[in-house]
Order: structure tokens, then C-alpha cells, then sequence
């Protein structure tokens, strides 16, 4: 990998270079994501069925479109019963975590007959999209699931391509199964994504699309947020490791790798205080590379978005970390505590050498689902809070607003909005020509 003194320009270029992966920056697959969606909201499932024939090479109608119960048990069948049970151990610590994050509904009442609160209420109906061909993610599958199921989210559909043979891939439906997708069906793409914002015949409307995909899917989300709601437009993933002398040089190549094998647009940058670190660093990623199997892939995207940036001070290379803000953060430091407490922007954050960023990818619990290409300036992970929204609840007394109510009416026609003042003003019409016949007239 290639080592650069850290200073202004090189954080600049490096900056640039991340941010040319962005999906906004493939426009020119937008004209035929858009053809995708129109076509879709006009003709429902006869274009699903389409597109699906012509890109996944599979014969889906609306007999075989859902996943069947048979199929559900086919796939258990399938699947290794070791893997199984670590799929259930995942699962148990990501509900746990996600379970400390519920919101519940508030009210606060006064003696003077006041209540205001707030009335939190699971999404009815989401869509979690789930990549397949030669993708199979389950554990995708568990953390977008999840967070919606712990919700109180009442439906939770899940659409993946299918392979040619029109089937589910086993692992990925054993998956939805254990997570508690109420339906699964046979669809992947953009027209998916369609589906699932404007509704077919065989597949119903949701109020929120999640989930990660390639090109066409982030853009199709993109198109049709407004519609409904998207949980993020998600980029290529990306791993900064900051470092100091006390580093364990296998360790943090291993880390790098571990992204930089996801595709070719991945990114893998380390930031530490000691040239020397760097260059053991380098020379281990040049020995992992030639035994992996991904091989290829790792040393393309080493080669596009692959960084080693020495820092003269530790806190240089914080503010280097802060200002690219990467998805996943390790920390491997002397002090990893302390500097985690000055770490503003960050997706996830990995303290200490045994807090390898696969671990929060399968097991830890936290969500994987992470803010990408310097979002997580003002973006979070996916959590149960994506899954409910919230509604102000305001009760007044006659009592109560009849103390304020002049108040409210001043402020109104101080905006030149004469029927908000008069909408309190009619409801002390009586008492106020008590007092006055004259005010109502003003």
C-alpha cells in the first residue's frame, strides 16, 4: 500500500478520491433506473415478472413469486446445522442490543389541566431488501430484520432475486425465517425496489425500504424516497484504522483487508503516528494478499482507495479520522478509551485489538448497517428508531388555554395570520364581550 506524510493536500486528495464512490456520482445509471420504476408503477407485476426474466434469467409469476412454507422447510434442510445455531446466537446478541434502544410513548400532565406527550408507534408495513446471486449475506438479513421485528413493526416483507432456477438461496431464507420476516418474495433490483415503494398486484405497498444493494438498487431507493421512507443510500464499505506505535501490525493488515475484500470500490486507509508501523503494515498486506482467495478484488481496491497516511501527532491523526468519517473505525492505540471520547464521526466504532471489525459485522450485536462516504458526519446506523415514528399529543383545558389564549393571538397576527388568532379567539367570544363588547370587534 502506498505511504504518504499526512498534511493538508494529501487529506484533501484523499477526500476527493473517496467521495468519486458515491452513488450520487453514477448518474449515468439513472435514465434506466427511472424506465425500471415507471414501468413497474404502470404495469405492477406483468413488469416485475419482466425484468426479472430478463436479468435474473428466472421464471417467476404470481404462482411462485412468494416464498411457499415448502420452501421455508427445503431450505432447513439445506443448511448446515452448525451454521444454524450461530445464526441463532447472532441473532439473540443483536435483539439484546437493539431491544436497549425502544422508545416509548410519554405524557406530562399539570394541575392546571395541561398534557403534552409524545405517542410512539411502530411503521406498519417495511421492505427489507436482501442482494442475491452469488451475494448471500445473512447476516444482512438478521440486522435489517431485527431492528424492525424488536419495533413492533406488524409486516416485514423481504425481497432477494432468486437464482435461475427460481429459488431463494437456503441460508438467506433460514435467515428470514429466524428473524421474523413475515413474507419473502422472489424479487431483485431496481423493479424490487419499485415493488415495494408503489405496490403490485402480488406485492403489497410498504411505508419504508432497507437494506443494502448494488448501483440500481441505492438509485432506485434514492428515486423513490418521498414516496416512501429509505433508510440510507448506502456506498461502497470502507475501514479506517488509527494507530500508534503500540500497534499490532498483523492485526491491523488483517482489518484492512477485511473490507478491502467486499469489491473493488472498497476502502481500507490507515492513520498512525509511526512510519514504522506503516511500513510493517504494508509489508503484511502484501503477504495476506497473495493467499486470499479474494485476492484480486482486495489488491484493485488497495490500489483505488488504499491508504497509509502518517501523522506527526495523535491528534492529527484524529482529526484525520474525523474529517473522513468512515463507516467502521478501529482504534489501536496505547489509550484506545481516551481517544475514543474524541472520535465525533464515525459508523461504528472498535476499541482495542480484539475489537476486529468482523466481529460487529456477524456477532457483537450493534447493527452493520452503517453511514458511508463521510455520512456519518450526520447520519447514524440503522437502529430500531428507523422503524417508529413519533406523533406530538397537546391537550389543553378551557383553564389552561384560557390564560394564554390572548398570548397565542398576538403572536398570530403579529404573522398577519388573522384566522390561526381567530380559531382561540372563538372560543372566548363570550367572555370577552362580557368584559368588552368592543374587542370581538377588533
Amino acid at each position: 500500500m502506498r505511504i504518504e506524510r499526512l498534511d493538508e493536500r494529501t487529506k484533501k486528495n484523499l477526500l476527493d478520491d473517496l467521495l468519486k464512490r458515491s452513488p450520487n456520482n453514477y448518474g449515468q445509471y439513472e435514465n434506466s433506473v427511472r424506465e425500471i420504476l415507471n414501468e413497474v408503477k404502470e404495469k405492477g407485476d406483468e413488469a416485475v415478472f419482466s425484468y426479472t426474466r430478463r436479468f435474473d434469467k428466472a421464471n417467476i409469476d404470481a404462482s411462485n413469486i412468494l416464498v411457499t412454507e415448502e420452501e421455508v422447510k427445503e431450505a432447513y434442510g439445506l443448511v448446515d446445522d452448525s451454521l444454524l445455531v450461530i445464526i441463532r446466537k447472532a441473532l439473540k446478541n443483536i435483539e439484546s442490543y437493539h431491544s436497549k434502544q425502544m422508545q416509548y410513548s410519554w405524557f406530562d400532565s399539570k394541575p392546571d389541566g395541561t398534557l403534552l406527550g409524545q405517542k410512539v408507534t411502530a411503521l406498519r408495513r417495511v421492505g427489507v431488501y436482501v442482494p442475491g446471486g452469488k451475494a448471500v449475506y445473512p447476516s444482512s438479513v438478521l440486522m435489517n430484520i431485527m431492528p424492525a421485528k424488536v419495533a413492533g413493526v406488524e409486516e416485514i416483507i423481504m425481497v432477494t432475486p432468486p437464482g435461475q432456477d427460481g429459488k431463494v438461496n437456503p441460508t438467506t431464507l433460514v435467515a428470514a425465517k429466524e428473524a421474523g420476516a413475515t413474507a419473502v418474495y422472489k424479487v431483485g433490483g431496481a423493479q424490487a425496489i419499485a415493488a415495494l415503494a408503489y405496490g403490485t398486484e402480488s406485492i403489497p405497498k410498504v411505508d419504508k425500504i432497507v437494506g443494502p444493494g448494488n448501483i440500481y438498487v441505492a438509485l432506485a431507493k434514492k428515486a423513490v424516497y418521498g414516496h416512501v421512507s429509505i433508510d440510507s443510500i448506502a456506498g461502497p464499505s470502507e475501514i479506517l484504522v488509527l494507530a500508534d506505535e503500540t500497534a499490532n501490525p498483523r492485526y491491523a493488515a488483517a482489518d484492512l483487508l477485511s473490507q478491502a475484500e467486499h469489491d473493488e470500490l472498497a476502502s481500507a486507509i490507515l492513520v498512525t503516528t509511526s512510519q514504522d508501523l506503516a511500513e510493517k503494515v504494508s509489508l503484511q498486506i502484501d503477504k495476506f494478499v497473495e493467499d486470499l482467495s479474494r485476492g484480486t478484488i482486495i489488491q484493485k481496491s488497495l490500489d483505488n482507495y488504499g491508504h497509509i497516511l502518517v501523522a506527526d501527532t495523535l491528534e492529527d491523526a484524529i482529526d484525520a479520522a474525523n474529517e473522513i468519517a468512515s463507516e467502521h473505525l478501529e482504534i489501536m492505540t496505547k489509550d484506545p478509551f481516551t481517544v475514543m471520547t474524541k472520535i465525533r464521526n464515525a459508523g461504528a466504532i472498535f476499541i482495542g485489538e480484539y475489537s476486529s471489525e468482523p466481529l460487529g459485522d456477524y456477532f457483537a450485536g450493534p447493527n452493520h448497517v452503517l453511514p458511508t462516504n463521510g455520512t456519518a458526519k450526520f447520519f447514524s446506523p440503522l437502529s430500531v428508531d428507523d422503524f417508529l415514528k413519533k406523533s406530538s399529543i397537546i391537550s389543553y383545558s378551557k383553564e389552561a388555554l384560557e390564560a394564554i389564549h390572548l398570548d397565542i393571538e398576538r403572536f398570530a397576527e403579529a404573522e398577519q395570520l388573522t384566522a390561526h388568532a381567530n380559531s382561540i379567539k372563538v372560543r372566548f367570544e363570550a367572555e370577552s364581550n362580557l368584559v368588552n363588547p368592543s374587542d370581538s370587534e377588533r
